[in-house]
């Protein structure tokens, strides 16, 4: 009979693993409680839904009847979706690096009963293959080095304790003030570009991942110096992932990273939160370039997110889900590879097959492991209008042939977190690109999470099934707050600011260390773990630390509320110190310090019907200024008396705006042309 009561879970991830013969507990009390009453490690065991070695991992060991026997025996094992328990994950993933280790998943890490680590790894075999032990092995060594050798085992996971705290004791900046000078952000990003892959784009070999904090980071700074060899790195990646086989040319949407240095064959789970990151980026660059690929790629992606990522929770708000999966038919990318015959069954044997053929690199003997990968790395420039509309179509025939298939798994859970991300995206791209539908979406999903993932006024992280699950990390606090002035910037409604504020109160009373600055993680009230976390280091998403101060930074300027700009620049202070040793991690706090020191607030004076006043803010939308925080107002309106455009009017009767730096604003601007100068 089995013990397993992972069936009592929302988590996709975790009822994959609900039929398991492994007796798994979900994170918990009572997982800890049995752990000491029976004198066993912990066997901690943490994935997600879209993880393909994770699956693998599962198929192999713990769906095996032997392999259960053997870990219901010797270990009270415990399983954690890292995506619903980012707070568990961070810290032991953290651990197995301190361990001397690649940190990833699967991860495995034994714990004592107090959940303390004192070792682990990431994927196991069942028996030895790759270089690795088998996980039969490790379950007996571990067991017997528990039983036999418990002094050493609690001294490694006292070294790991002393270890944790000190990675998590930021250095600040030296002296007492200042936070970060911008000269920091253009040494951190000409260092950055001289590790850039100039051949292929990105950062290093393969594995490749699209670092989308690093990316922006060069971006703002090649806008602020001009510096053309930061321009072109960034334009070589995304041309590069756009083109690559990472993107899906037929469904739109960016997989998690090329498992090779040519952005050819990707790792082929699809996550909300890379998608988000990425389309800020390609409207970014399309405001400066104008590029016709990236609107397209944005465009792709936004719809494909609108037609494949809502999450389906009832009634008419539509928040977005968090990922697909790598496998469909337990093979990785069966759902999106071709082969030539299937490609000629949909598209016939005519000149349009040729040329899509060719154009997407389609040969017999495939391109990856015998199987083709659509992809235009080859022919990465854009065709005349009329062969572009014959791909186009080409496109939507295999597209709708490819949804007859069996599809990837898909984890229809709906986070906070991400969720930001992608409200502040479509925010953006709606505003820019003049699609009131995204922007529509944007706020559906914003008012789901604001209205159904909050209890006692306070956040929740996770949304399934009709139920709210675990305490509200920073990071939910913090993009959500930013896609909350992300939709006032948008639409004008005071609302949104106000439910900022709420948040950064909430931020204020639980979590904030005021003893060393900057955030923690968790709030104060949370679940207890062996330890509280606080960093402003950046991982696959920006770090919340990161986040809330640009965040903050812009609430200082539309409010004229000295609080937020204080509290921005302790959170700079906080992590300074961290940024002379080691870049790559806080790319998004430099990112943060730029908003806080040159941001550009627009505010244009003029009524909703007011066709020079839109033309004013399409112009403002459109500048490829990344600093800039527009604000439209009524002739009416008055700002708060700390704003520095309080008190501005409009210049002869007409539509006008205002530049305002620090406590500085322009001359009244009624031109287009002289806004877009002066931008």
């Amino acid at each position: 009979m089995s013990n397993n009561r992972l069936s009592e879970e929302t988590s996709p991830y975790l009822l994959q693993h609900a039929e398991n013969p492994v007796h798994w507990y979900g994170w918990g009390p009572e997982a800890l409680a049995a752990a000491k009453e029976q004198d066993k490690p912990i066997l901690l065991s943490v994935g997600y839904a879209a993880c393909h070695w994770c699956h693998v991992m599962a198929h192999e060991s713990f769906e095996s009847k032997t392999i259960a026997a053997q870990m219901n025996k010797l270990f009270v094992n415990v399983k954690v979706d890292r995506e619903e328990r980012p707070d568990i994950d961070t810290i032991y993933q953290h651990a197995l690096q301190l361990l001397g280790q690649q940190g990833g998943w699967p991860l495995t890490m034994f714990l004592t009963p107090d959940g303390e680590p004192f070792w682990g790894g990431t994927y196991f075999p069942p028996d030895s293959r790759y270089g690795r032990p088998g996980f039969s092995q490790v379950l007996s060594a571990i067991s017997d080095y528990w039983r036999e050798k418990r002094d050493k085992a609690m001294e490694t996971a006292q070294a790991l304790n002393d270890g944790l705290t000190k990675v998590w004791t930021p250095e600040p900046t030296e002296g007492t003030s200042g936070g970060i000078p911008l000269a920091t952000n253009d040494q951190a990003a000409a260092r950055l570009a001289r590790e850039f892959d100039m051949q292929n784009g990105g950062f290093g070999n393969a594995p490749k991942f699209p670092n989308p904090s690093i990316q922006e980071l060069l971006w703002r700074s090649y806008l602020r110096t001009g510096n053309e060899t930061l321009r072109d790195a960034v334009l070589l990646s995304l041309n590069k992932m756009s083109q690559g086989g990472i993107y899906d040319h037929l469904g739109g949407g960016y997989a998690r990273y090329s498992t090779d240095s040519i952005w050819l064959a990707p790792h082929f789970e699809k996550m909300l939160y890379d998608n988000a990151q990425i389309v800020d980026l390609l409207v970014w660059a399309w405001r400066e370039t104008g590029n016709p690929l990236y609107a397209q790629r944005v465009e792709e992606t936004i719809e494909w997110c609108l037609r494949e990522m809502i999450a389906p929770v009832g009634g008419d708000a539509k928040p977005f889900a968090a990922t697909y999966d790598a496998d469909s038919e337990g093979e990785e990318g069966k759902f999106y590879f071709w082969s030539t015959s299937e490609i000629t069954d949909v598209l016939g044997d005519g000149a349009d097959t040729v040329l899509f053929k060719t154009i997407y690199g389609v040969s017999s003997n495939g391109n990856w492991e015998g199987h083709n990968i659509l992809n235009r790395i080859d022919h990465p420039d854009l065709l005349d209008d009329a062969q572009e509309a014959t791909l186009a179509a080409c496109r939507q025939k295999l597209l709708t042939a490819r949804n007859g298939r069996i599809w990837p798994g898909w984890d229809d859970k709906v986070l906070a977190d991400w969720n930001g991300l992608m409200i502040a995206a479509m925010a953006l791209g709606g505003r820019v690109f003049d699609k009131p539908h995204w922007l529509d979406a944007a706020v559906s999903a914003f008012t789901f999470v604001r209205d159904s993932m909050q209890k006692d006024g306070r956040l929740l992280h996770s949304f399934r099934d009709g139920k709210l699950k675990h305490a509200a990390t920073l990071d939910d606090y913090a993009t959500m707050a930013r896609s909350a002035v992300a939709l006032f910037e948008a639409t004008g409604d005071t609302g949104y600011i106000d439910t900022a504020r709420d948040w950064v109160s909430v931020l204020d009373a639980h979590y904030l260390d005021a003893d060393g600055g900057a955030y923690f993680f968790t709030a104060d009230d949370a679940e207890a773990l062996i330890i509280r976390t606080k960093s402003a280091s950046d991982n696959a998403t920006p770090a919340g630390n990161s986040v809330i101060a640009a965040t903050l930074a812009k609430l200082h300027y539309l409010t004229g509320e000295d609080a937020y700009r204080v509290r921005a620049e302790e959170i700079l202070t906080a992590f300074g110190g961290e940024v002379s040793k080691n870049l790559f991690p806080y790319t998004g706090l430099l990112c943060a310090n730029e908003v806080l020191q040159s941001c550009a607030q627009v505010v244009i004076v003029g009524s909703a019907g007011d066709t020079d006043a839109n033309a004013l803010a399409e112009a403002a939308w459109k500048s490829p200024n990344m600093n800039t925080l527009i604000q439209r107002i009524a002739p009416e309106d008055t700002l708060p008396n700390g704003h520095p455009a309080a008190g501005k009017d409009q210049r002869d009767g007409k539509a006008t705006a205002y530049i305002c730096v620090g406590q500085t604003c322009s001359q009244p601007l009624t031109d287009v042309a002289a806004l877009e100068e002066a931008l």
